[in-house]
């Protein structure tokens, strides 16, 4: 079973920052993609950064320029840092995995319980 903690959401001025930081925990052969994503008010969960295991990023149109994802698989976290925020980036922020728990299991996705971001002035 895999766990993950999301930390780091809250309120912010337009134009502010954010960090979310998601935590993984449980048993983990190998993590593939790590991520999040986004569910604003009235709207569809969407994609907003996403991290493979060979550190390649992707990025919503969206955000593209103004938040960085990164993780560090030793600690097995996964960050987005938030700059610029718009009050358009108000929603529920979603931590993401695929994961291997053993060398021949199949992947499975894992998402967080989510982290509400608000931006407001």
């Amino acid at each position: 079973q895999v766990q993950l903690a999301e930390s780091g959401g809250g309120l912010a001025q337009p134009g502010g920052s954010l960090r979310l930081s998601c935590a993984v925990s449980g048993t983990i052969f190998i993590l593939l993609d790590m991520g999040w994503y986004r569910q604003p008010p009235g709207k569809r969960r969407e994609l907003v950064a996403t991290v493979s295991n060979t550190n390649r990023s992707k990025y919503a149109d969206s955000v593209k320029d103004r938040f960085t994802i990164s993780r560090d698989n030793a600690k097995r976290t996964v960050d987005l840092q938030l700059h610029s925020l718009d009050v358009e980036d108000t929603a529920v922020y979603y931590c993401y995995v695929k994961s291997q728990s053993t060398s021949w299991s199949a992947a499975r996705e894992y998402w967080g319980q989510g982290t509400q971001v608000t931006v407001s002035s």
